[in-house]
């Protein structure tokens, strides 16, 4: 196993398995790791440059030899990319990637070595203005090796949430597309909009626009998960009604303008027993990174009699919405909401008539792991116009962040991220076994020559100061500890949602909407501690 990560973390480097007994009474570990290399932060695009540009030297030399079978019978564009590649110097290679030509070479050669290559990669990928080209030059790589359509070999994007990932397969987001929509209208018998939604950066400049005058959110934290907290803030205080369905409390539910009309829906937890008059302990389906689809139930007694499942809650809000709508339009309402919300196979049974892959969903389901989702590129058919896989041939960025900031004095690349005992916003405590930080979140991770060129010391307390907004407000994160960490130079870490405030709502992936919220500019501002 290879790793890029710019910090140094022990989950990468060892790992106890929980279901090696030895392991655990023993509390030891083993190493997984067999290489670790840094990149800066932005990098990464560049490194898997560099890689290919190392295999196609090797290639050359008699050792490596590409996947020639499969890609003549399977691929299209391979020439291209190759001369993009083989164009793009070393030294510019080496200056983005924060990586030396002699590492990447050495993470080319156990490439070339392996039988089969699984790529994985998450968020320190796609949190980037160049986040697409990046996963594409990935893709090119697996392409090389033909490493699709076998076992042991692919590509792996975690998502690390079943809701995110039963998204993708369900086509639910801001632009349904067009035979979701063809779908729906032919089960129901209804005209459905077209019109594409807003995603969370586009929904927050509808805010601010008032163009959008109702919230509901359905769980999650929306004001400490997005960036620009206080424009965040803000915005949400225009809203007319703000509806809440959650299982706790949170920041986003004090979030509430003068003129706003808001509500709080609890709900039962995932693990809560949910039972209705029909059925006496529903499940949900849950779909992972590997696509397997599965049942859950929850096995606790609710917290509260009178808590109603989110199925529920939404089903008797369509259902409340519709009667009042439709026959005013002279129109009967297509689904029986009530009977959804009652037994949930029949969420499932409609998801079967609409959605290709689920045929037979709750029969599928009731296997003891359930069943895995086929996946068109495992059997070598690709999606496309040609149905051909594309080689892809993107320049590197010109510059990325660090080499930006390199050139201002007194400026760093922030990384904004979780702590060990954080899941998404909710922070259960202040210990981070993977980074050996205990008791505090108000961290700063950063390299030990950075302290000394800033006139820092490990344990001083600073305030992170971003780039100004557009009208000259201040982005400021004030009380940081430093803590001295292998670190790239020009790259500092910390956690979020502390510092989502320093993330502009501007910065974000040209095709993907998603902040940059892994390259972030800031300089230190060294301040006395508040007790």
């Amino acid at each position: 196993m290879v790793s890029f990560n710019p910090l140094r973390e022990r989950g990468l480097e060892r790992f106890a398995d929980p279901q090696d007994h030895r392991e655990m009474l023993t509390l030891s570990s083993q190493a997984i790791s067999s290489g670790y290399y840094q990149p800066r932060m932005g990098g990464d695009m560049a490194a898997v440059r560099g890689i290919a540009k190392a295999l196609f030297a090797l290639e050359a030399e008699g050792l490596f030899e590409r996947a020639s079978a499969f890609i003549d019978t399977h691929t299209q564009g391979i020439e291209a990319w190759q001369r993009q590649v083989e164009e793009t110097p070393w030294d510019a290679i080496e200056d983005q990637s924060g990586l030396t030509r002699c590492e990447l070479e050495e993470a080319a050669r156990v490439y070339a070595g392996a039988g089969s290559v699984i790529c994985t990669w998450a968020m320190g990928i796609t949190q980037h203005l160049h986040a697409v080209d990046s996963v594409r030059e990935i893709i090119n790589l697996l392409l090389l090796g033909g490493h699709f359509g076998r076992p042991g070999a692919g590509a792996c994007p975690v998502r690390g949430h079943s809701n995110v990932q039963g998204d993708r397969t369900m086509g639910i987001d801001e632009k349904a597309p067009a035979w979701l929509i063809d779908a729906l209208e032919a089960r129901y018998g209804v005209a459905l909009p077209r019109r594409r939604g807003f995603n969370t950066v586009e929904s927050l400049a509808a805010l601010e626009a008032g163009q959008v005058q109702t919230f509901i959110g359905l769980g999650g934290n929306f004001t400490r998960a997005t960036p620009d907290t206080e424009r965040t803030e803000a915005a949400m205080r225009r809203l007319r009604l703000n509806v809440q369905i959650s299982t706790k409390l949170n920041r986003s539910h004090l979030v509430i303008g003068e003129h706003t009309e808001a509500l709080i829906l609890p709900c039962l937890g995932r693990s809560e027993i949910d039972a209705s008059d029909e059925v006496a302990s529903q499940r949900i389906s849950v779909e992972d990174s590997m696509s397997m689809v599965h049942a859950s139930a929850g096995l606790k007694a609710p917290a509260g009699a009178e808590l109603r499942s989110e199925p529920a809650i939404v089903a008797a809000l369509a259902q409340a919405t519709l009667a009042r709508v439709l026959p005013a339009r002279g129109l009967a309402d297509p689904v029986d909401w009530a009977a959804l919300a009652a037994d949930y196979d029949r969420i499932r049974d409609e998801i079967a008539a609409v959605i290709p892959g689920f045929a037979d969903f709750n029969q599928r389901l009731a296997a003891p792991r359930g069943f895995h989702l086929s996946n068109p590129v495992r059997a070598l058919r690709f999606p496309t116009a040609s149905g051909l896989a594309t080689f892809s041939a993107p320049r590197l960025p010109d510059e990325v962040l660090h080499q930006q900031m390199a050139r201002r004095d007194g400026w760093l690349t922030l990384q904004t991220m979780r702590s060990h005992d954080q899941y998404n916003t909710t922070i259960y405590g202040y210990n981070d076994r993977y980074r050996g930080v205990s008791g505090q979140r108000r961290v700063v991770f950063i390299n030990a020559s950075d302290l000394e060129r800033l006139g820092l010391a490990d344990g001083d307390w600073v305030d992170l100061v971003g780039e100004p907004r557009g009208d000259g407000q201040e982005r400021r994160a004030p009380q940081f500890r430093l803590v001295r960490y292998d670190i790239p130079t020009g790259c500092v870490g910390a956690y979020y949602p502390e510092t989502n405030v320093l993330v502009a709502l501007e910065s974000h992936g040209a095709d993907t909407g998603t902040p940059s919220s892994k390259a972030v500019p800031v300089r230190l501002e060294k301040s006395a501690r508040i007790a």
